[in-house]
């Protein structure tokens, strides 16, 4: 094979017979690109080649489930994908059109160890990635990831013999029969279902309605424009239209899918959009309240309540913070044994016996509803009125190049670290704790935090901020972050920003 080039144009020799392939495609645990500027055809099949070659190093069965989301060009991805995983000698069992989690049900059902899903999840068109495994449900890591990029980058994929292919015709079907085997929910619920006009909207609905929820489908048609708004539940362009859509048919809950099914906003039945991470802590009530010793963990952008509400003390529950990211929160829960990883991005880990450890944002709403059928006489608003109040922000993205985002953020912590060695202060308070295990998170005495790190699938950083005394320290402790962000030239405009 080629060696990858990072700097070919379209529409030109080179393209159509070069493998483009940027470097800064492969990301922490998975791999994202801009089609066709960053990331050719060519190039789909010289990854579908060295992952052939990383899995065969890993020395599992090289045997692999693929599937595809729904844009226009992810198809074509998949099949020069599939080309090069071939040519590894590896056995493809194609599934389609396809979500995340099904892809990953897949290597169940097929019982096959390995799965690649072809995906830019939420991310923008033009946009495109993949999601990798080989080890079921586990998903790459930092080590995979940087070996997959030296082969590929290097050239360095070798052939084998012995590859295949299997079309599966019908996984969408075993998929949606392994979720409804069991009892429709115990209360009549009426739910929108938004899809943002992705993949959820050929799965969500017909799962939800043959448990009994009266669906009210909001932007379900499959559209690979999307003529809406984006597939992506942290996106408050997408929960507004949610909340809108649950005021005026007087729904009990509103669920939000993202492009690749992976994962499940909310809104309560008064129009609140409640974050992933408050979500989270009402599931952990509920789940403690069934399981002895509930073990939960969660990411480092969630809030602090899964440590200090008294609920979860009393049921006996305990959290573990940890790196922010799908594949760490997915891994760090296996290796914990823990009931549930939440992730504040909405990814939500269900282990045995309500899940196979896998994100699947389907299983999240199923697991919502079985919460709001747990309490009769509560709706989804006095669950979220129960919780103790605090005050937090959405996940903001200030633009930072990929090849400057880390260095950025190791700047931020050695300034902040700095200031906390001096017994410094920030907002007039004094620093309680300092974390440091992924980007840095900055807590003060009354307990507002602040966390400033690197976007593991795009190039910008992530800042999240929540305070559980009021809103002028949520305020304050935003303000003070910012100030010193936009002291970094490298540090462009926030997506969305804390008004």
């Amino acid at each position: 094979m080629f060696t990858p080039r990072s700097d070919l144009t379209p529409n030109t020799l080179e393209f159509e017979t070069t493998p483009l392939v940027k470097p800064t495609g492969f990301r922490e645990y998975d791999a994202r690109w801009l089609f066709p500027d960053e990331f050719n055809l060519m190039g789909a099949q010289a990854l579908g080649l060295g992952l052939g070659n990383v899995i065969r190093e890993l020395g599992v069965k090289p045997a692999i489930a693929v599937g595809h989301d729904y844009r226009s060009y992810s198809g074509s991805l998949k099949q020069a994908l599939m080309v090069g995983l071939m040519a590894a000698g590896c056995e493809v069992h194609d599934i389609g059109l396809a979500l995340s989690p099904v892809a990953y049900f897949s290597q169940f059902n097929l019982d096959v160890p390995c799965v690649a899903m072809v995906t830019a999840s939420h991310n923008e068109n033009g946009w495109c990635g993949v999601k990798m495994g080989a080890h079921r449900p586990l998903t790459f890591g930092p080590d995979e990831m940087t070996r997959l990029k030296e082969i590929v980058l290097n050239g360095e994929g070798k052939t084998f013999d012995g590859g295949s292919y299997t079309y599966v015709p019908d996984m969408r079907d075993r998929y949606i029969a392994d979720l409804t085997d069991r009892k429709p929910f115990s209360r009549k619920l009426k739910a929108v279902v938004a899809c943002g006009n992705g993949t959820a909207g050929a799965y969500a609905p017909v799962i939800l309605e043959k448990l009994g929820v009266e669906v009210i489908p909001l932007h379900c048609a499959l559209d690979h424009s999307f003529p809406n708004h984006n597939p992506n539940p942290e996106d408050m362009e997408m929960l507004h239209a949610v909340r809108d859509a649950v005021l005026e048919n007087t729904a009990d809950v509103g669920l939000a899918f993202d492009g690749d099914g992976d994962r499940c906003g909310v809104v309560d039945n008064e129009g609140e959009e409640i974050f992933a991470d408050k979500v989270g802590v009402m599931l952990a009530r509920d789940l403690s309240a069934q399981y002895d010793n509930a073990q939960f963990v969660v990411d480092v952008k969630s809030t602090g309540l899964f440590l200090t509400d008294p609920v979860l003390i009393q049921n006996g529950a305990k959290t573990d913070y940890w790196k922010t990211g799908h594949s760490y929160i997915k891994r760090r829960a296996h290796e914990l044994n823990a009931l549930v990883g939440f992730e504040k991005s909405g990814h939500y880990f269900f282990n045995a016996p309500i899940g196979r450890g896998y994100d699947d944002g389907i299983v999240s709403a199923i697991a919502i509803l079985d919460m709001l059928s747990h309490n009769p006489d509560k709706s989804m608003s006095d669950l979220r009125d129960d919780l103790p109040k605090t005050w937090g922000s959405p996940t903001m993205s200030p633009y930072c190049p990929d090849d400057k985002k880390y260095g950025v953020v190791d700047q931020v912590i050695a300034h902040y670290q700095a200031i906390a060695d001096q017994g410094g202060e920030l907002i007039g308070q004094k620093i309680r704790d300092v974390v440091t295990v992924n980007g840095i998170r900055i807590t003060v005495e009354d307990g507002t935090w602040g966390l400033i790190r690197a976007s593991s699938n795009k190039p910008g950083l992530v800042v999240v901020v929540e305070s559980p005394t009021s809103e002028d320290n949520l305020k304050a402790m935003f303000a003070e972050l910012d100030s010193t962000l936009s002291k970094i030239p490298d540090v462009g405009e926030y997506d969305q920003k804390l008004g």
